[in-house]
């Protein structure tokens, strides 16, 4: 024993010399005193590199290792962590030879998942009924996953994980399904299914690009299919395909209408273009561009470009229209500059533009009602420490029933700060002299009234003309005897124009012409009044207990005087004479048909009083913590009228009467106004029209108008009920409550609204027979139930017993999207508009039914 341990001590010794003696090297020669302290190259040591990059971290209820084939089985409940991976599975298996990891999901007695591989890798989670993964590629397969990516979720049959930021997938659906995502409902309610998806994730932001992608509803194929589709999740603006709505037109046909692209453009640009197609020719454009530089301006411009065809090709009914519509708004933010200020509402059509629309949205709103049109452009100049603000501005209307265009180009104001004319000895205002104030201006305006093709024409120039006014207003109060209030005004008018009115008799034509003359004439003119008001109360009080216990009356009356001289006198040179077509002398003023008026004619002396009212009364309430409620019998009843004592004939003028009310706490609103003309008139044996006598105190109505507005809602109706405490069964669908009766129907709350406005207006004047205008409108919804709202308005025509223009529509909740439908079944335009638009914000720019421009803010749709 002793021999055979010796043997192996000498054995060992032996190799360790030998060993030693094969690491020697002969050392080179070095200079005398250096030390050869560096390591030799041979005694390095070579590491083999790890198969892994980090620590495989497992755990399981069972864990079984074979060591030959280099294979770890982990089983239920178990885990894998490795870097910033964690696996969770029922089942993974690890081999060292492939650098693979398995998992599988949790099987049921038939083999069926039932419960998920979890995988999270920096803080995203990925469901998978199977899953690889191989630690030396860091490349992934994945079978039936789900990928949760901002607020939608993909499953595809296959995933391939290339790295961290590109993942592939091959028959794909992809949803914003609240309830899907949060796994209350198995089935989605509509997914966009295409057959391989690109999956990009960068730091940012992350995208989906798509082949060709096809929209499912409620496991429906629809004919919305895309040959491509990118899906940006992001909170910046991105391109994307605005969705159309679909529908027919009785004149165009069928239609797709705001088909369309958005496209940002940098920072402070995006722009918009939309497309209407109809199937009988008709086609419009309609690119649309905004802008936007926080905290300075904001502005769009629009644009509508189309022809409308109608009718059949070679027949008498066949009509090819063009039409267009420009458009620009532009805002200046209120801190830009409150010195400057810049704004504009521009909006110019063809004349037959809203009798030809290609855009449904205008029968919908009800443009197409539209008589006139109008735009503007205005500067506006204000001072630090001038008492002066002066505002430019262009404008333009057109009015489509005379084909008329007016235009101003520019008109210029000068607006002065009102200032008092005398200063305050004691630093408070009293007396007449201290509280004159003064409020002056001037106004330059160039104006022209000519046919839209004579637009910018010579023909236009010549028409032009231009005018400047001044208007200085003086005017004091003060109190008198305590309860009265006394004011004392004046009123002057200066004027300066280019063109006058020259009129003459022609008797070759056999009229009256009149003659616009190119040279500079002015007036000046003024007037003064003064007026008295008080105010008086008076209370009615009933006995104790009564339902009504006051009645409150509060009258205000006034009383003034106006004066002004005859400015048509010959002195003034305002008014000339000419003979007309019978031979009557006739006088006219030549400022007259321009653009700074005419001075008036005739003294006036005039008497005026006003009489106001105020009617309340205090009745009985149990729902009112006092006991007692306010109810308004007259929020205003105003009588006016006024004798001019320098008449020579109807010193008398006609009496108005205005009121107005509200009744059922104040929901039904009533506006009132009533003329009475106090002469008589006498109407010869058929004539139409009435002369005026002297005969005073025939007071007979001229005018009558009455407006009736009342909105209605369930909220009006009794007191909401309580479905907890009233039926015993409850039913949740997607957050709403549904309450069930012992026969298992189903309760909810039903709100309604329904506004009726009815409008009754009479016109007589010197009439024999007076007009009338008599109609009644209706507009509202009502929830048939929580996610199905039906709305819509129409018009009844009392008089002709005709419908006016009508509209109905509805819509549908259907949890991630909403279902429109809007129709107009009859009138001019016949047409029924389809449209469905999908909800989620991150797809409210690749598949837009609402843009997301940095001009609106991002909401749920």
């Amino acid at each position: 024993m002793a021999k055979t341990v010796l043997k192996n001590i000498l054995q060992i010794l032996i190799i360790l010399i030998f060993n030693n003696f094969l690491a020697q090297k002969t050392p080179e020669k070095l200079p005398k005193n250096v030390v050869n302290d560096t390591i030799p190259k041979k005694d390095t040591i070579v590491v083999k590199k790890e198969a892994l990059d980090d620590v495989l971290h497992t755990k399981a209820d069972d864990q079984r290792r074979d060591v030959p084939k280099k294979m770890t089985f982990l089983n239920k409940n178990a885990q894998v962590k490795y870097q910033d991976m964690q696996i969770d599975a029922d089942y993974i298996s690890i081999d060292d030879n492939k650098n693979l990891i398995y998992a599988r999901g949790k099987q049921d007695s038939l083999g069926k998942i039932i419960e998920p591989v979890i995988t999270t890798q920096a803080g995203k989670k990925y469901e998978t009924n199977e899953f690889s993964y191989n630690t030396k590629t860091k490349q992934a397969i994945a079978f039936n996953a789900r990928t949760e990516e901002s607020e939608g979720v993909i499953t595809a049959q296959k995933t391939k994980k290339y790295n961290d930021s590109v993942f592939a997938m091959r028959n794909a659906d992809y949803t914003t399904d609240e309830y899907y995502i949060k796994k209350k409902d198995t089935a989605a309610d509509y997914f966009m299914r295409a057959s391989n998806i690109k999956l990009i994730k960068t730091k940012n932001k992350s995208q989906i690009v798509t082949g060709p992608i096809q929209m499912y509803i409620e496991q429906v194929p629809t004919p919305l299919i895309m040959p491509f589709a990118i899906l940006p999740f992001s909170d910046k603006r991105a391109a994307g395909i605005l969705i159309p709505s679909f529908g027919e037109r009785e004149d165009v046909g069928f239609f797709l209408n705001g088909l369309g692209y958005y496209q940002p453009i940098g920072e402070h640009f995006d722009l918009k273009v939309l497309a209407d197609i109809y199937t009988k020719g008709s086609w419009n454009l309609r690119p649309q561009m905004n802008y936007l530089k926080k905290y300075r301006y904001s502005g769009t411009f629009t644009a509508d470009v189309g022809t409308m065809v109608r009718g059949i090709k070679g027949l008498d009914d066949y009509t090819k229209n063009s039409t267009y519509r420009i458009a620009w708004t532009h805002t200046q933010d209120t801190k830009a500059n409150p010195f400057l200020t810049f704004s504009a509402s521009v909006d110019i059509v063809s004349t037959k533009f809203y009798n030809n629309s290609l855009n449904n949205n205008y029968i919908f709103n009800q443009n197409v009602l539209n008589t006139q049109q109008s735009s503007a452009v205005t500067v506006t100049k204000r001072f630090l420490k001038l008492p002066a603000t002066i505002t430019g501005t262009a404008s333009y209307s057109q009015n489509f029933a005379t084909g008329l265009a007016d235009l101003r180009l520019p008109q210029m104001n000068v607006a002065i700060n009102q200032f008092y004319l005398f200063g305050s000895k004691t630093g408070v205002r009293q007396g007449l002299l201290e509280n004159i104030t003064v409020n002056t201006g001037f106004n330059l305006t160039n104006f022209v009234s000519t046919q839209e093709n004579e637009l910018f024409t010579k023909a236009m120039w010549d028409k032009m003309q231009t005018g400047l006014k001044n208007n200085i207003a003086l005017g004091t109060n003060t109190t008198v005897a305590k309860y009265f209030t006394f004011s004392l005004s004046a009123n002057i008018d200066n004027a300066l124009t280019t063109k006058t009115l020259k009129k003459y008799y022609d008797p070759l034509k056999n009229a009256d012409v009149d003659e616009i003359q190119k040279n500079v004439a002015g007036y000046s003119t003024f007037s003064s009044s003064a007026s008295l008001q008080t105010t008086l109360y008076g209370m009615l009080k009933f006995k104790k207990g009564s339902a009504v216990e006051a009645v409150r009356h509060m009258m205000t009356p006034s009383l003034s005087f106006t004066y002004s001289p005859d400015f048509s006198s010959p002195g003034f040179g305002y008014y000339k004479n000419y003979y007309n077509a019978e031979g009557a002398l006739t006088p006219y003023s030549i400022f007259e048909k321009g653009i700074v008026g005419s001075p008036s004619s005739g003294v006036v002396g005039a008497l005026g009083f006003n009489i106001g009212n105020n009617i309340e009364m205090k009745v009985k309430s149990k729902t009112d913590s006092t006991g007692v409620k306010k109810v308004k019998i007259f929020e205003s009843l105003n009588l006016s009228g006024n004798y001019n004592f320098a008449a020579k004939d109807h010193p008398w003028s006609v009496f108005s009467i205005n009121g107005q009310s509200s009744f059922f706490n104040n929901k039904l609103n009533v506006n009132t106004s009533l003329s009475l003309e106090p002469y008589k008139i006498v109407y010869a044996p058929g004539a139409t029209q009435g002369v005026r006598t002297e005969q005073f105190g025939h007071f007979s109505v001229q005018g009558f108008n009455v407006q009736l507005s009342y909105p209605l809602s369930s909220e009006l109706f009794g007191e909401k009920t309580d479905y907890a405490k009233k039926y015993p069964a409850k039913g949740e669908v997607r957050n709403e409550n549904y309450y069930f009766d012992d026969d298992n129907y189903a309760h909810f709350d039903q709100a309604w609204t329904l506004n009726i406005n009815a409008n009754y207006a009479y016109s007589k004047g010197l009439s024999a027979l007076g007009t009338k205008i008599a109609s009644v409108g209706l507009d509202g919804s009502i929830k048939l139930t929580p996610y199905w709202n039906i709305n819509g308005s129409t018009h009844f025509d009392l008089v002709t017993k005709d419908l006016a223009y009508t509209r109905i529509g509805f819509s549908r909740d259907q949890r991630s999207f909403t279902i429109n439908f809007n129709w107009v079944p009859f009138g001019q335009y016949k047409v029924y508009d389809f449209f469905i638009g999908i909800k989620a914000n991150i797809l409210s720019d690749a598949l837009k039914y609402k843009d997301r421009s940095f001009t609106e803010p991002s909401a749920p749709f």
